[in-house]
């Protein structure tokens, strides 16, 4: 298989047609946050080399604040240039028009920029609390709608934790998990009630993830205000949870009185020619 943008949305899009059926009946499931997952999403060979192309940790960022650990990536011309063309294929037209016959979501919006999308790798001890996405996309000209995650780490076992779970009823109230399976595409709805975390990593292993957003113009929930990404406890963290709560209020503060012009996010993709010469950034 080529695995070239183009060829790798032509997969990705043949396995969602196959099961279009499928997981516009599970994104429709009542009760509980839009989702659906796709397994062997891609043929195997190709999401190992997808896997086998992730950078060694000393090349990403380690985001580490009161909710979450983990290693992220975003300047995509800094890598294997397989993970630029895994990242853009889920934002290649036809997918995402597929994807919003699928979630009932009208005009999505794939994010070039990698506003937090890009590539993550989680590692023994890392994890993300309960918390919710930022409501918008860099500009706060549209709303966050649709996270994509796509697993691709080979023989990842349910015991080595690094799961998404998904909490239907609110932080505090028992989650739903989604196991981080190699080769599966998980699609959730983001709103203001799509609380979701990923569960300790328990196994000394690397478990890789690559990351998409898509946007709307209009919030595909019923609150249209702004928020910033925040966080909250798991039940047994008492203490941390009224911590996280009042960083989220303080965060939230400064946002609203400063803008972007005070605090910009530097999850960004700066876009450049690789320092090869080898690709583009289209």
């Amino acid at each position: 298989m080529n695995l070239g943008r183009r060829e790798l949305a032509d997969r990705i899009l043949e396995s969602l047609a196959r099961r279009q059926d499928e997981a516009r009946a599970e994104f429709r499931l009542p009760r509980r946050i839009p989702s659906f997952a796709i397994d062997r999403l891609l043929p195997a060979a190709a999401a190992e080399a997808i896997y086998r192309a992730f950078p060694a940790t000393n090349g990403l960022v380690l985001k580490k604040t009161l909710g979450q650990l983990k290693y992220v990536g975003y300047q995509m011309s800094r890598y294997d240039p397989l993970l630029e063309e895994i990242v853009y294929a889920f934002q290649a037209a036809p997918v995402v028009d597929l994807i919003a016959r699928i979630t009932g979501i009208a005009e999505l919006l794939p994010d070039d920029k990698l506003y937090a999308g890009g590539v993550s790798l989680m590692a023994q001890g890392h994890y993300l609390n309960p918390h919710l996405d930022n409501s918008h996309d860099l500009d706060r000209a549209n709303y966050r709608a649709l996270n994509l995650l796509y697993y691709v780490t080979p023989d990842w076992r349910d015991e080595y934790g690094g799961h998404l779970e998904l909490w239907d009823r609110g932080p505090g109230q028992p989650q739903r998990t989604l196991h981080s399976r190699c080769n599966r595409l998980v699609v959730m709805q983001t709103d203001e009630r799509s609380w979701h975390s990923v569960s300790k990593v328990t196994h000394a292993g690397a478990r890789c993830c690559v990351s998409n957003y898509y946007f709307s113009p209009r919030p595909v929930g019923k609150d249209a205000s702004y928020h910033v990404t925040s966080f909250r406890g798991w039940p047994q963290q008492k203490a941390a949870d009224l911590a996280m709560r009042a960083d989220n209020t303080l965060r939230l503060a400064i946002r609203k009185i400063g803008g972007n012009w005070l605090f910009r996010n530097p999850h960004v993709y700066e876009k450049q020619k690789r320092e090869d010469g080898s690709g583009k950034t289209e």
